[in-house]
């Protein structure tokens, strides 16, 4: 083989090496999730979905741009809080392209922007909040950061997804400050429960005992009520008991046509009945004296007449 013939083998694999890179150059496969912006001479072209992707050899580029949302775990930082109080703070941080031309063109380098801008706005926010307040109120820091982010992303075409505040950190002397703290709180709440309990226990109690009077009164009243009815009841059957006997005796008496001597003489016994009593006056009207007289004169014939019981 010749010189020539060398030579033109040389050229000739010389040509297939440069459209083989020519052909790398102008075929490109953009992924799904992705889109592909095309610049010809560093100047904005247009933006590719997914795909196969045509381009010009040398003139143009295109640069893939990831579409999908992505975390950014950030680096510990100190943070003073408003009551001056340093707390280390990590956060970790859900972006989202959704305009690549603007990522690309509108930021030197969004990546290193978007850290930047996280850490700044992280110290403003806990810089405004006690470290109670920063301790108990994460999802406040997540919405307040996020909010600070989306004024400055929104023209970057970077959507801020959600923010997640993985740590806050105060001091080993605060987190032992704070242990005793807890500690003491529990321990007060626990003798709050304790005297409510005590006097819940002290109020049931009086409860019952209220309870149990009341229904002593009224069983006492209601053993009154009866014993009162039950005296009224009697008093009512001794009166006509009474009523009953002393209508018999003036029926039988009127039956008997009685004339005045036996009228005395029942007088008489009546009267003997009322003296037989201690401390008993009887006092006697003088018209019916004489009449008693005789009454007790023929009451002592008739005792002594025999079978005049």
């Amino acid at each position: 083989m010749g010189t020539g013939a060398i030579v033109g083998l040389g050229m000739l694999g010389l040509v297939v090496i440069v459209l083989l890179f020519t052909l790398q150059r102008m075929i490109n496969i953009v992924q799904q999730g992705q889109v592909g912006v095309v610049q010809r001479l560093g100047e904005y072209r247009r933006t590719h979905d997914p795909g196969l992707v045509v381009v010009a050899p040398f003139v143009d580029t295109l640069q893939k741009v990831d579409m999908r949302e992505t975390p950014r775990p950030g680096d510990r930082q100190d943070v003073i809080t408003k009551d001056n109080v340093v707390v280390t703070v990590n956060a970790t941080i859900f972006t989202q392209i959704v305009d690549a031309k603007q990522a690309l063109f509108s930021v030197a380098d969004f990546d290193i922007a978007i850290d930047a801008l996280a850490r700044t706005a992280l110290r403003s926010v806990i810089g405004t909040m006690t470290l109670d307040e920063s301790l108990s109120e994460r999802e406040r820091i997540n919405t307040d950061v996020q909010q600070q982010m989306e004024v400055v992303t929104d023209k970057w075409g970077i959507r801020i997804s959600r923010i997640e505040i993985m740590e806050i950190a105060p001091p080993p002397q605060i987190l032992q400050a704070l242990a005793l703290q807890k500690q003491a709180d529990q321990e007060k709440r626990a003798k709050i429960l304790e005297s409510e309990g005590i006097q819940q226990s002290a109020i049931n109690v009086a409860d019952g005992d209220a309870q149990a009077f009341v229904r002593t009164a009224e069983g006492n009243k209601q053993a009154a009520i009866l014993e009162a009815e039950g005296a009224r009841q009697a008093a009512i059957f001794e009166a006509e008991g009474r009523a009953l006997a002393i209508e018999t005796v003036y029926s039988a008496i009127k039956k008997a046509h009685p004339d005045p001597t036996l009228v005395a003489i029942l007088q008489l016994d009546a009267l003997s009945k009322f003296a037989d009593s201690e401390n008993t006056k009887i006092v006697v009207p003088f018209e019916s004296a004489a009449l008693l007289g005789a009454a007790q004169a023929l009451k002592g014939v008739l005792d002594a007449v025999p079978g005049g019981d």
